[in-house]
């Protein structure tokens, strides 16, 4: 079901020109042309499709800019037909949003297949592309995935968007769920909002592996010590306040512990009803940014024994940002 549309317009008229370099060689000056980007709500609160640009070759800061405004408003965008390269999805993550998130959970279990660890394995194969085993420890820590999280809330800086092309995709549903945990916090009663203010949180990514039953050895524990976030953020361009949960969201600081997790865990229930979910079906070549901070995500299971499913992702810390609008 879609909802309602608006549509923003670029013209390049006034601007320098700018050459894009396209995948065949051929530059295309994009002067004198007027883009438009049309959002598509595909969800009462939160996510929107958009139309109108092929997102590898967006350079100028005005569309960029333009981009930012729609996830400050839907916190998910979801874009169609954008085949992108590994190159290209990284040089548009540093376009669109600065510094890459590349201490990964992934990356202290072995070698990115792809040689960056900027760009994040999202998959279910090996170097060789087969299928990995049941027990292979990549597998196991990524089946984790399936467990509502916020990607790099256990680093300082924590990430702010995420952006995930899909590659491969399987014939069965092998959807990602979404969580609009501005609504979430919105729906909060005056007293629980009141309570929840000045709470801070250790998140840690061996804590929720741990939940299903992955041990990271101890060396690999010593590079991921986890972070301290509030339980309450302020976005800063939308000043919209959102609660910052996760998997990896361990202890509330100053708490006893099993009061803080029985809190945490009431909140994370709170927050991930339907009205506040929205379900990706994912189609070859999507594209998908989400804001960390406004939302929280979940992949769904599939039999991964028998499907190929590969998709990339990108992460930009939550740093500032100099040329942003």
């Amino acid at each position: 079901m879609r909802y309602a549309t608006r549509v923003f317009k670029v013209n390049f008229a006034a601007m320098k020109q700018v050459l894009i370099q396209s995948t065949s060689g051929d530059q295309h000056p994009l002067k004198g042309r007027t883009v438009t980007l049309a959002f598509h709500k595909l969800h009462p609160c939160f996510a929107a499709e958009v139309s109108g640009l092929d997102l590898r070759q967006v350079h100028d800061q005005e569309t960029l800019s333009l981009i930012r405004t729609g996830m400050d408003e839907h916190g998910v965008l979801v874009w169609r037909n954008q085949p992108f390269s590994n190159d290209e999805q990284l040089a548009f993550a540093e376009r669109f949003d600065g510094t890459l998130h590349a201490k990964t959970s992934v990356a202290v279990l072995g070698k990115n297949r792809f040689g960056n660890e900027a760009l994040t394995d999202i998959s279910n194969v090996n170097e060789s592309g087969q299928i990995l085993a049941a027990d292979d420890r990549r597998r196991m820590s990524t089946i984790s995935n399936r467990l509502w999280h916020t990607d790099a809330s256990f680093e300082d800086p924590a990430g702010r968007y995420s952006m995930l092309s899909a590659r491969v995709v399987p014939p069965v549903n092998a959807d990602t769920e979404f969580a609009d945990m501005r609504a979430a916090y919105d729906a909060l009663d005056a007293d629980m909002k009141a309570s929840l203010e000045g709470l801070r949180v250790h998140h840690s990514i061996a804590y929720s592996r741990q939940v299903l039953g992955f041990e990271f050895s101890q060396e690999e524990k010593d590079k991921l010590k986890g972070a301290v976030h509030p339980l309450v953020r302020t976005i800063p361009r939308s000043q919209r306040r959102s609660l910052y949960l996760a998997s990896h969201a361990q202890q509330i600081m100053d708490w006893p512990v099993p009061e803080g997790r029985l809190l945490l865990r009431d909140l994370m229930e709170h927050a991930t009803q339907p009205q506040f979910v929205y379900r990706h079906v994912w189609r070859q070549d999507d594209f998908v940014i989400w804001d960390n901070r406004a939302t929280m995500h979940r992949a769904r299971s599939f039999d991964d024994q028998k499907h190929r499913r590969e998709l990339r992702r990108t992460t930009t810390l939550d740093l500032p940002l100099a040329s942003a609008a």
